[in-house]
């Protein structure tokens, strides 16, 4: 019996990081994902492994998912308040229109850089 592809517990064939197939990894690795779901963060730590998998859409055809050891994670920091205002202040930026000035409810698309009346021609209703 052969072992998958991107098998390789050692490092030895992947630069010297450990490296397992898809849904293979040991218990104790997570992503940065799965440590944010549960609260956590990488904390400085270096990747411990990747995931390797096979896929038509990343450039070389192979996609990778680079994991962290659960026991060196540290909890996430505390939203501040000053980091709350300077994020809200963010968001709000993103949703308001170069060219009408008005706020339009919803973050503008990148693409167009207007809102969507703006960038239809539209006469904006006060």
């Amino acid at each position: 019996m052969s072992r998958p592809r991107f098998w390789d517990p050692t490092g030895d064939r992947h630069g010297g990081t450990p490296t397992f197939p898809w849904r293979m990894a040991p218990t104790g690795y997570l992503t940065r994902r799965q440590l944010r779901a549960r609260g956590l963060r990488p904390g400085g730590q270096p990747v411990a492994a990747q995931v390797l998998w096979r896929s038509r859409r990343a450039a070389g055809g192979v996609r990778a998912a680079y994991l962290y050891r659960l026991t060196l994670a540290k909890p996430v920091r505390p939203m501040t308040p000053g980091r709350e205002r300077a994020l809200a202040a963010a968001n709000r930026a993103r949703r308001l229109c170069p060219a009408c000035g008005r706020d339009a409810g919803y973050v503008l698309p990148a693409h167009l850089g207007t809102c969507l009346p703006c960038a239809d021609g539209l006469p904006i209703a006060a």
